[in-house]
């Protein structure tokens, strides 16, 4: 389905999307020795940091040797840097951003009707297990696991069932990267770490790298353990074995990046002789093609005999049925309670990026790692020490509105040659592919996460994306032009600021809000905004006119946001008072009345605490 023309395919899965899967081929079957058994092994916030991957400091004996038994993906991503989004991309076989789950821990509905994949899997007579992390951002009003929990075990199935089972290991995680109070033992030094260009040489991340290593060597040997009691089974010859990790880089610039260091991902396949016919290569063998989560559920699938669901937006990379896809599609939405748009296109040989917050930094100053990590405050006040090079204080500017990488030749993407004459082929051709895949996927990412739910009235995100009512095309069209920073298109904003579409007048203003400065002839059409009836609107216009030095009605309507909007709303407007203090327009003691005495649910009440204890030594050094 994947192949038909975009108009085609969206009539089909309007039809189709969300029937039943018995109606959808999917009826249950008898179990049989012909099927094989899957267990997946996942760890977390680790890229290939393997020595089987070539990495240096690697010491990883049992997944090396597994990468000896089976194949290796050179180019596997997480479809999002961070942990909920992968996994939702996962359990729903979709593009968070088509249903609208895109954001850190929202919890957004699914339609009726709509099964994920351990379902279809147990109506084919699999029994499934996960052992024990969930972390979707969909609501899951039933039971999808025959077990679920740390006790899920595919060994209480019943005879001769097969099965499909999931362990995860959270040794790698972001929150072990930090070494314990007087650790001094490293089983390589910090002396001796190997640190990325875009980190500065300091004493904490250093120990951050060295203890990150050797976490990775203990998530090894509890693979390597999983591995063994499969053997002790005796169902190592009956099983297929994944393992990949649920995003990559536990370090700053890791995870809640798009780039290889928040996205690539080890991804091991090791088939038994009986299955053998299954592998794209022999043991020991690299794979080029690009592959990524939205395709390893369609994969499961396909290696289990269990027909995709049409509104599945993954195609198998193995099986009989295998696609060999040219590219993989990523995307980034809200990181805890910080908001971004981004989205990217990565084939074998480059990475195309779009800021569609371009006027936001990429390290923003999210609460939780700056909590478990000394590496992120300890870079944090390099930066604002001014002791960082170009390269290393870029991760705390303003991004530009596009980024393109010859990842080859650039491994750690710091090269952006976006704009170049000699790359400016490729980077339209990748331009065009992303823009064909948001307006095909119908991506609710360009909704403000405050809008969304008057949006879609007493039903889900994605019906209403999916109808006439969303125009999405003009709202991509629109979402370009505004974060390309480029005063020629202001007469587009302009007009777009009176359209009868709330989305489209966010992206007029957000687009105002992005031109900083340039913006200011249509000053008054945005003091007109301020009476918009949607907030995010209101907020997008509020924070425009801070920068355009109408503080005073920019400081009340954020105000009025705080006291009267929605969760999405007020976030907004948090984030908006913390940037325009960041950004020198607010002095710190307005902010800080404003938000004194704010009780507000997680992530919002993240904001007021990092504005209650800042001081005006944390704004960050002029360009």
């Amino acid at each position: 389905m994947n192949v038909l023309r975009p108009a085609l395919r969206r009539a089909l899965l309007a039809a189709l999307t969300f029937l039943p899967a018995v109606l959808l081929g999917a009826a249950p079957v008898a179990a049989s020795a012909a099927r094989p058994n899957v267990l997946w092994l996942t760890s977390e916030d680790n890229g290939p940091f393997l020595g089987c991957y070539g990495d240096p400091h690697a010491q990883t004996p049992h997944l090396d040797r597994l990468a000896t038994e089976g194949v290796r993906y050179r180019r596997a991503f997480a479809n999002a840097p961070v942990c909920s989004s992968a996994r939702t991309t996962l359990i729903t076989g979709m593009y968070p951003s088509s249903l609208g789950a895109q954001h850190h821990r929202s919890r957004v509905p699914l339609p009726a009707g709509f099964q994920l994949y351990p379902e279809l899997l147990r109506a084919a007579g699999y029994y499934c297990t996960n052992n024990a992390k969930t972390d979707y951002n969909v609501t899951v009003d039933r039971k999808p696991w025959d077990e679920n929990g740390s006790r899920a075990h595919y060994r209480n199935r019943a005879g001769g069932q097969p099965f499909f089972a999931v362990f995860n290991q959270t040794s790698s995680h972001e929150s072990q990267v930090a070494p314990a109070a007087g650790k001094t033992m490293f089983r390589v030094p910090p002396e001796r770490v190997t640190l990325p260009p875009y980190h500065p040489d300091t004493p904490e991340i250093r120990r951050d790298w060295a203890n990150y290593h050797d976490q990775i060597t203990v998530m090894d040997g509890q693979m390597g353990e999983l591995l063994a009691e499969l053997a002790r089974e005796g169902l190592a010859e009956d099983t297929i074995v994944f393992y990949y990790s649920d995003h990559a880089g536990g370090l700053p610039r890791g995870k809640r990046n798009i780039h290889d260091s928040g996205t690539r991902v080890p991804l091991i396949v090791r088939f038994p002789a009986k299955w053998a016919h299954l592998a794209p290569g022999a043991p020991g063998s690299w794979v080029e093609q690009p592959v990524s989560f939205v395709d390893l559920t369609a994969t499961l699938l396909e290696l289990c005999g269990v027909p995709v669901p049409a509104n599945y937006e993954g195609q198998p990379f193995l099986g009989p049925r295998a696609v060999a896809r040219e590219e993989v599609f990523l995307f980034r939405g809200r990181m805890d309670e910080r908001h971004d748009v981004v989205r990217a296109v990565r084939d074998r040989d480059h990475r195309y990026v779009r800021n569609y917050s371009p006027h936001r930094p990429w390290g923003q100053l999210y609460s939780y790692p700056f909590q478990v990590l000394p590496s992120m405050r300890s870079w944090h006040a390099a930066f604002l020490a001014g002791k960082c090079d170009p390269v290393q204080a870029a991760y705390w500017r303003a991004k530009p509105p596009e980024e393109l990488y010859a990842v080859a030749d650039d491994p750690h993407e710091i090269r952006n040659l976006a704009g170049r004459a000699e790359v400016a082929e490729r980077q339209r051709a990748l331009a065009a592919k992303l823009r064909a895949h948001l307006i095909a996927t119908r991506d609710t990412g360009f909704i403000p996460e405050g809008m969304a739910r008057r949006l879609a009235g007493s039903g889900d995100l994605i019906t209403y994306a999916r109808s006439p009512a969303y125009p999405v095309e003009r709202v991509v069209d629109l979402a370009n032009l505004a974060a390309a920073r480029d005063p020629r298109h202001l007469a587009v904003l302009q007009a777009s600021l009176a359209d009868p579409h709330p989305v489209i007048r966010y992206w007029g203003a957000q687009g105002c809000l992005i031109l900083g400065a340039k913006a200011a002839p249509v000053r008054e059409v945005l003091r007109d905004c301020l009476r918009d009836e949607w907030a995010d609107v209101r907020v997008a216009a509020a924070e425009a006119l801070g920068h355009l030095g109408d503080l005073e009605a920019a400081l009340a309507t954020l105000g009025d946001v705080l006291k009267t909007g929605e969760t999405g709303e007020v976030l907004a407007a948090l984030n908006a008072l913390d940037f325009l203090w960041l950004d020198g327009r607010a002095p710190l003691t307005r902010v800080q009345a404003m938000v004194r005495g704010l009780e507000l649910a997680e992530p919002a009440d993240r904001i007021p605490r990092h504005l209650l204890a800042a001081t005006d030594a944390q704004r960050p050094p002029a360009p």
